[in-house]
Order: C-alpha cells, then sequence, then structure tokens
C-alpha cells in the first residue's frame, strides 16, 4: 500500500512538472529533457526542476517593476531627440530601440580605459569630485588595497553629503562573507547584497548574478565596461599577470540609461526608487557619439542583449570582430556566425589561451570543434589573462560592457552592454583588438581535431554544462 502511495504521488508531482514545463519553456530540447528528468528520476528531478527550472525572479521583477508610479523625470528620457544614421545600421538601430524600450543618444563622448591602472584613477577621482550622488554596482569587490580605496572613497563622499549607493553582487563578492559590504555599512554607507538570501526556498537564487560593472556620479559621468575591483587587474599586483581588461568613462545623455539600469537593480533588490534630481539631473551634450545603453537578465529584458548581438551579426557586410574571455554562444549566436561567414563576412575570434576557469577552458575547446574554423579565424592570446568584452561590425558599429558570449551572461546573469554607432570609436576599439590579435596564435583546423581521444571526451563532457557555465 505504501508503495502505491508512492507510485501515486509521483505520478502526480511528475504531472504537475510536465503541464509546468509546457506552459513554461519554450525550447523544446529543454522541455523534452527536464520532462524526462522528473519521469525517469522520481522525486529528486522535481526537486533539481523546483531549484533550477522555474524562472521565479521573472515574477518578482514583475510585480516590483510595477508597484512605483513612473518617475516623471526618468519617463522624459525617452523623449530624447535621435539623430539620422547611415543606411547600413539603421534597421540594426530599430531592433536595438524595440528591443529595449530605449531610444538612441546622440550628443556623447566615449573614451576607452585600459586596465585598472587607467580606469581606477579616473573612478576615484570621480568619486573624490562627486557633489550630489553615487551609484555603483559590481560584480567582484575585493578589500585589498584597490578595494580598500574605493570604499575609503565612497565613505568620504558619504561623510560630505553626497547620496551614496552601491550594488554588489551576491556570490561574486563573497557569499558568506563580504568584507567589502561590512566596512561600507559599518560606516553608513547605503550597501546591498544582490539576490543574496540564507533562506533555503530562495537559495536557487544563486545561480542568477549581477554581472554589470557601472559607476554613476552626480547622474552625468558614468563607467561601465568588464572590469571588476581587484588588485589583480592592475600592474601593481604583477606586471606578468596582471588581468588585461577595457573600461570606458561615458558623458552625455546615455548616462541616464546607465543609471536607469543602476536604479532598477536597486529597486529590485531594496525596494527604494532612487527619484529627484540628485540622481536625474538635466544632462548636456559631450560629444558625438551616438550610443545607447542596454540592460538584461533573467526578467523582462531577457534575451536584449543577445537580440542585439544577433542583429549585429546578421548585418555585418564585411568584418565581425569579437573578443570574450568566455566563448560559449548558445545556437542562436552561432547560427548568426555560421551564416556571416557564409556570406564572406570576415570573422576574427579573440579568445584567451587559458582564462581563470578550467572547465570553461575545456568547454570552449568542444564548443569551438562545432564552429567551421574555415570561415572564423580564431586567435588565442596567452599570458596575462584577457577578460575583456568587445564586439565590432563594419567599421561603423561596436558594443561594450560587462556580457560575455556565453549562455550564461546572456540568459541568467544582469548584465549591461553600451552599443556605439561611432566610427572614430570603432576605429579606437579596431586598434586594441589587432594589438590582441597580433599578440595571440591563430588556431588552425587541424588543432582540434588532434587532440587526444581523452581530451575531447573530457571537453565535451564540460561542454554539456553550457547553461550553466
Amino acid at each position: 500500500m505504501t508503495f502505491g502511495i508512492v507510485i501515486i504521488l509521483h505520478i502526480l508531482v511528475a504531472s504537475a512538472v510536465t503541464g509546468h514545463v509546457l506552459l513554461k519553456k519554450s525550447n523544446v530540447r529543454a522541455a523534452i529533457g527536464w520532462i524526462g528528468l522528473v519521469w525517469f528520476s522520481p522525486y529528486f528531478g522535481a526537486i533539481i526542476y523546483a531549484v533550477f527550472g522555474i524562472n521565479r525572479i521573472a515574477r518578482r521583477a514583475s510585480r516590483i517593476r510595477r508597484n512605483p508610479e513612473p518617475n516623471p523625470d526618468v519617463v522624459k528620457l525617452f523623449r530624447l531627440e535621435t539623430t539620422e544614421l547611415d543606411e547600413d545600421v539603421l534597421t540594426l538601430a530599430g531592433v536595438g530601440t524595440k528591443a529595449t524600450g530605449l531610444p538612441l543618444t546622440h550628443g556623447n563622448s566615449l573614451s576607452m580605459l585600459r586596465g585598472g591602472d587607467q580606469a581606477y584613477p579616473e573612478m576615484l577621482a570621480a568619486i573624490a569630485n562627486a557633489s550630489t550622488s553615487i551609484a555603483l554596482a559590481t560584480y567582484i569587490f575585493r578589500l585589498d588595497s584597490v578595494g580598500r580605496a574605493f570604499v575609503d572613497a565612497l565613505i568620504a563622499a558619504k561623510a560630505r553629503g553626497v547620496e551614496v549607493r552601491v550594488l554588489v553582487d551576491g556570490i561574486g563578492s563573497g557569499y558568506f562573507s563580504s568584507p567589502v559590504v561590512r566596512y561600507l555599512r559599518g560606516a553608513g554607507v547605503p550597501v546591498i547584497k544582490f539576490m543574496h538570501d540564507w533562506r533555503p526556498w530562495r537559495m536557487s537564487f544563486i545561480n542568477l548574478r549581477n554581472h554589470k560593472k557601472l559607476l554613476v556620479v552626480d547622474g552625468v559621468t558614468g563607467f561601465a565596461g568588464g572590469l571588476n575591483f581587484g588588485i589583480e587587474n592592475t600592474r601593481i599586483w604583477s606586471r606578468k599577470r596582471a588581468v588585461m581588461d577595457a573600461h570606458f568613462r561615458l558623458a552625455g545623455p546615455v548616462v541616464s540609461q546607465l543609471m536607469i539600469s543602476f536604479a532598477e537593480d536597486w529597486h529590485f533588490a531594496t525596494g527604494e526608487a532612487l527619484e529627484g534630481s540628485v540622481w536625474w539631473p538635466e544632462i548636456n551634450k559631450a560629444g558625438t557619439v551616438v550610443a545607447r545603453g542596454v540592460s538584461s537578465g533573467p526578467d523582462e529584458d531577457s534575451g536584449s542583449i543577445e537580440t542585439i548581438l544577433a542583429a549585429a551579426l546578421s548585418q555585418a557586410k564585411q568584418r565581425i570582430r569579437i573578443v570574450t574571455p568566455y566563448f560559449l554562444p548558445d545556437e542562436q549566436l552561432q547560427f548568426a556566425i555560421v551564416q556571416a561567414g557564409l556570406r564572406g563576412v570576415q570573422i576574427d575570434l579573440v579568445v584567451p589561451e587559458r582564462s581563470d576557469h578550467v572547465l570553461l577552458d575545456w568547454a570552449m575547446g568542444a564548443h569551438l570543434a562545432f564552429f567551421p574554423m574555415d570561415h572564423m579565424c580564431c586567435y588565442k592570446t596567452p599570458k596575462p589573462f584577457d577578460h575583456s568584452k568587445l564586439v565590432t561590425v563594419d567599421e561603423k558599429w561596436c558594443a561594450v560592457g560587462s556580457p560575455n558570449w556565453d549562455v550564461r551572461s546572456l540568459r541568467l546573469n544582469f548584465e549591461f552592454l553600451v552599443e556605439c554607432y561611432d566610427e572614430a570609436t570603432v576605429k579606437t576599439i579596431n586598434a586594441l583588438i589587432e594589438e590582441k590579435i597580433e599578440r595571440g596564435h591563430f588556431l588552425k583546423i587541424d588543432d582540434l581535431a588532434i587532440r587526444p581521444l581523452a581530451v575531447r571526451l573530457r571537453d565535451a563532457c564540460a561542454r554539456l554544462l553550457l547553461p550553466y557555465l
């Protein structure tokens, strides 16, 4: 009798999960996989689905973001004037507008900062000169000499009356202990660990991370890119091992879109709405760059960055260049890359010879084996590890920011990207990419095929974890 009850309960639970999967999972293969798991792994499969398969965050995000009345200071940003664009990128610009709901902005400036040695001093100077507000979001915030400099600067800003808000990721900046959070809270600086909770029924959220790197000072000066806070990003730590990265200083109307991204995440995490001129001042034009900020995450913004990247690849006519520390694109981007190569578009991919995660290196080896390498030039750069995230298309469009070319970044993480329609900016970024290509070595077609069978099997097994890497 007991065994019969167990079987009946299993059928009821598996049927309930199957119904949820059928209604909520758009990917057919993923749906089949989940259904097979819950039916052939009684109870265990249902638990795994409850932890990793249900996107609870979408429901919570929708509830929170519908709650407050729209801030009129934010709404006016959606009416910013746009500019005439080259006919070759008009379609791409339209895709971005529809995907994000945000306009392109013109009158911006964008300056590239190479690594922490260039970026940290400018960021610290901006914080030191702040007069009204500082909004900072980052994935990793270490309390080493670099982190302490920023902590001290933020505490000093708070002490002189500046409104300060700091958002760090609940995993990247320490799940069990975060000295930075402890120090800032002790000094009265508002700081929150994003998606951090000790309650067991909420621990499924640890798979969802805020990977953005944003700093907005006085609502008019912005910094965005791939740079975390840690001494490993400077040559002070080691000239031979310092992590290479690219960060960007921005001014002009696009900074408001950086602030929108931060404000939404802050409201999501704390319930506090950042309102008023302290956070949303009038912004003057600062240059000639046409740009847009793009947020993406496992809520209503899901897929925005991936959609724009796929559109850019499909619009390419001459050349695509991609620099990323991890290259594990899903089928949508993989198809777009292969199709571009078949159209005769030159594709240059730059990845590290070894990243900071060996499992990702294995998975990348297997993933690259599925690309027709005769249509793509892949360059692997030696140490030091290159953490830069850069994309350029046809000398007319580029994208910089926090997302990597993997499923985690584009589906699970909260990310931020800046797309630019400016030939001078693209030229500057392409010059940096050229340097990376020159120091890298070309991956030949046979290099992947001649790997020992054991290595290929190991890498292929690692690739199975692609959705969560």
